[in-house]
This record gives C-alpha cells, structure tokens and sequence, in this order.
C-alpha cells in the first residue's frame, strides 16, 4: 500500500476511487473502463501541477519518502557481479554504508553508497543510513582500492546525517568525515555521485567532494537540515518549513549556485512512484558523466576536482 504525503491528500482521494471502481468491475458485468479512463487522465493531470510546485520543505518530505529506491536497489538494478566489501580494517563493519565491486553497463567500477533500510528491521540494521566514523573509513578504503585498481567510483548519497553518538565522538566521527573527503580529493580516477534522496549534514559530503555531483529533482542537498536549522535560528522545531526555504537545498537551487552538475528528472509524482524508471535515469545520468572523464589522466582528474571546489568558496565579483 502507497504512503501518501500530507500534500498528496487530493491525489490519495482519486487514486482511492480508481482503486475502488476497478474492484467494482473485476466483481461483476459492470463496464467503467470510461470512468477510470477519466480519473485516471484526471490523477495525471493532477500529479503533474502538484510536483511541478513543490515548495522546498515538501521537496524535503518527498526525498525522505521511505518508498524511494535506496542504494541497494541502484545496485541491484545496475551492477552486474556485484562483490559486497565490508568493514574498515580497524574497528568494524558499519551498515549504514554499503560498498563493493561490481560492472556497470561493462565497466569495472566500485559502488559506494549510504544505505537507510526499507522496513523497520532494515532501517535499525543499517542505522537509519546515519553512518559511524568505520563506514567512512570503511568508504575511504574502498576509494584507495578503487585508485589502486584504477577503477571509476560511484558513489550514492542518501542519508539525514553522521550519526550524532558520543561513541561516535569518542572514535573521531568529524576526523573520520574529514578524512573521507581529503580521500575523495586524492583519488586519480573518475568519481561521480549522485544524490538520491537526501543528503545530510556531514554525512552527505564525505561521499560526495566528486568530479561530477547529480542530484534526483525531489532530492535535498544541505549543511543542515531545515528542523536543525529551526531549532538554532528561531528555537521553534515549527519554522522547519521557512528554514527550507532559506537553506536553498533543492536541485534547482544548488544547481544555479554551482554546488552541483545536474539534475536527473524524476518519474512524475516522484522516484517512489516508478523507481525502476528512476533507477534507469540515474544509470544512464552517470554513464554520461564517466564518459566524459575517462579520457582525462589521473593528476589532472584530482586537480580539477580539487579547482572545481575551490572555485565554490570565492565569491562572484560584479
């Protein structure tokens, strides 16, 4: 059964009656084939005009859609011979990032991504995609691999943030992310990553300091969340919706600012609601991007990526 949206309550209400006059006409001799034909084209009409408004804070709520496709189902859906690799060499395995090796449409790559679990056992074992100081250790070896090998990295954003534990202050979690970033820079072969749902505060950029940053439309991309930033700026957990509007976290935003490369248009009514389509917009999204980077060398891949960032902390001169 679909989870609606506390926008989507028209949309719920027309899908709910299409539902209930095809049960009507599969029980019987009844013919409405014309009827749902009209809703349906109505229900078209009406998902269209919704998500082509969405305000920031309802593009928040659609990145955060538990339905929305997750970094194993990218993998499972793209990467063929997939070879799970796990733990960090010094502490443990953390599951709130997954990561391996695997072919993308014939290329060797390594696929690194945070994974939030799709029902309650899943979401509990992979930490709600909020990873320790080892998952980002763990993503700083398995990008050290990648450079050994020389093999391209995918990377797949999708997390509220670092876990906030003491335990992870007490093994270095702010070291660990800063560590992971300087990896992403060091790296000499193509590095693409996608935001495919929501990308948190600290988490999100460990994995992300890439030669080419996407993002899904309904994706969010911020240095803190809206509910954070309201309870900072205001000390009311209500202002959550002004704060989206004042961070410029969705794809539109961050792609006029220069904080990413592209937007991958979503399914209409959201990646939940197709995300094989979805999937298949990101595949062929990033094969675009590693084929125009895989003629560059590796020392001058790492310096413009390095550049590229640079260039976002100058400010514009008139």
């Amino acid at each position: 059964m679909r989870t609606f949206l506390d926008f989507e309550k028209p949309i719920a209400e027309l899908e709910g009656k299409i539902a209930e006059l095809r049960h009507l006409s599969s029980s019987g001799d009844i013919n409405i084939a014309d009827e749902v034909g009209r809703l349906q084209g109505k229900l078209e009409t009406l998902l269209r005009q919704t998500y082509r408004r969405l305000s920031p804070w309802q593009k928040a709520q659609v990145a955060r859609h538990a339905e929305r496709p997750h970094t194993v189902d990218y993998v499972g859906r793209l990467i063929d011979d997939f070879t799970p690799l796990a733990g960090d060499r010094a502490f443990a395995e953390d599951r709130a990032i997954v990561g391996g090796l695997g072919r993308f449409r014939g290329r060797s790559v390594v696929i690194i991504g945070h994974e939030k679990g799709a029902d309650t056992e899943g979401r509990l074992k992979h930490n709600f995609g909020m990873a320790r100081p080892e998952g980002y250790r763990k993503a700083q070896r398995l990008m050290r691999l990648a450079d050994r090998f020389r093999l391209p990295v995918i990377t797949f954003v999708d997390t509220p943030g670092a876990y906030p534990g003491i335990d992870a202050e007490a093994r270095g979690q702010a070291e660990a992310i800063a560590r992971s970033i300087e990896t992403c820079f060091a790296v000499r072969v193509p590095l693409v990553s996608v935001v495919i749902g929501e990308g948190g505060p600290g988490g999100a950029i460990a994995l992300a300091a890439a030669d080419r940053v996407l993002m899904l439309e309904h994706a969010i991309y911020s240095v803190i969340s809206p509910e954070g930033c309201a309870s900072i700026l205001w000390r009311d957990g209500e202002q959550a919706k002004a704060a989206a509007q004042a961070l410029k976290l969705t794809a539109e935003d961050l792609k006029g600012l220069g904080v990413i490369d592209g937007i991958i248009p979503e399914p209409l009514g959201g990646a939940h609601r197709n995300p094989a389509q979805a999937i298949d917009a990101v595949a062929d999204a990033v094969e675009q991007a590693l084929a125009a980077l895989i003629g560059f060398n590796g020392d001058d891949l790492r310096q413009r990526r390095r550049q590229k960032f640079l260039r976002m902390s100058v400010p514009e001169t008139a």
